[in-house]
């Protein structure tokens, strides 16, 4: 007889962010998240091995504060949200690396190009909810670099720095609901 260790978990967008941070002019961070997004959350605290997570984004919820910026981001300069509304994240491994740091290895897949990143996780937290639901914590990092997903715009300014840095660091905080 199995006993079954995993519990699935829905991310709850109302207590979870997706943030990213871009260099801007090579001076200064610009900061942004995206507002609609959802996704599951298997986890197997016996065999971490057995753990997934799916989660899927909406482009066109990107705000970074200014509208201007937001629908620069959302046209084909960037996430073209038009022809490519979804992000998407299929994790492919998950490993424990001691008892609050885990390796989330998946597939992340932007403007219709997929590449493997890995998502820096550190587990916040396990316990009931104020109705006495099951709720989980993460928190995540990763960076991508944008020109591997057809994130191709920039601008070079008169000193010869990038307007946009290549690099995009991401960070999640997820807040997921067992499932019931």
């Amino acid at each position: 007889m199995t006993v079954q260790t995993a519990t699935t978990f829905t991310i709850d967008p109302v207590h979870s962010t997706v943030e990213f941070a871009v260099k801007h002019m090579m001076i200064a961070t610009v900061r942004g998240r995206f507002g609609e997004f959802e996704g599951t959350i298997r986890f197997d605290d016996e065999d971490p091995a057995r753990s997934s997570v799916q989660a899927v984004i909406q482009s066109s919820s990107v705000d970074s504060g200014v509208a201007m910026r937001d629908d620069d981001l959302r046209s084909p300069n960037f996430l073209d949200a038009e022809r490519y509304p979804l992000i998407r994240f299929a994790s492919t491994a998950v490993e424990r690396l001691d008892k609050e740091r885990w390796r989330v290895t998946g597939d992340l897949t932007l403007r219709d190009v997929t590449r493997e990143v890995v998502l820096d996780t550190e587990f916040e937290g396990r316990g009931p909810g104020m109705e006495g639901e099951e709720r989980i914590g993460f928190t995540a990092h990763t960076s991508i670099n944008r020109k591997d997903y057809g994130l191709a715009y920039n601008a070079v300014v008169e000193t010869g720095g990038l307007v946009v840095s290549d690099t995009v660091r991401i960070t999640l905080h997820v807040e997921g609901v067992a499932a019931g």
